[in-house]
């Protein structure tokens, strides 16, 4: 996705406020400004694709329009529906069975029901 194209999805995606945001640093550290370094040191970002979790405050939504394209900012209702469909992913699934039990000759291979 180009970069307007997302930017257009971002706009049509209702987020409602949140208490807390869950930030994820997305962009690695080398090259870029000691500002914008010591801005991500003082949210506790110190490595890609760490999540720290803060409380909405004026001063937190400054930081973060200040290094907006290095970082991800998700709600709590956000991250808790990204979770929850992980876990439902890596759910146990029906096992796979083998029967060679048919004197046709033929391999056997399904799913329990």
């Amino acid at each position: 996705m180009s970069g307007s194209a997302f930017n257009a999805f971002k706009a049509r995606v209702p987020i409602a406020w949140s208490p807390r945001l869950y930030i994820t640093l997305v962009r690695s550290l080398p090259g870029t400004r000691r500002l914008h370094r010591r801005t991500l040191d003082a949210m506790r970002l110190r490595r890609c694709h760490r999540i720290v979790i803060h409380r909405t405050t004026p001063s937190l939504l400054g930081m973060l329009n200040q290094v907006k394209r290095l970082v991800a900012v998700k709600t709590e209702e956000m991250y808790n529906a990204r979770k929850q469909q992980k876990a439902e992913h890596r759910a146990l699934r029906p096992p796979i069975f083998v029967s060679q039990r048919f004197s046709c000759g033929f391999l056997f291979c399904g799913r329990v029901s």
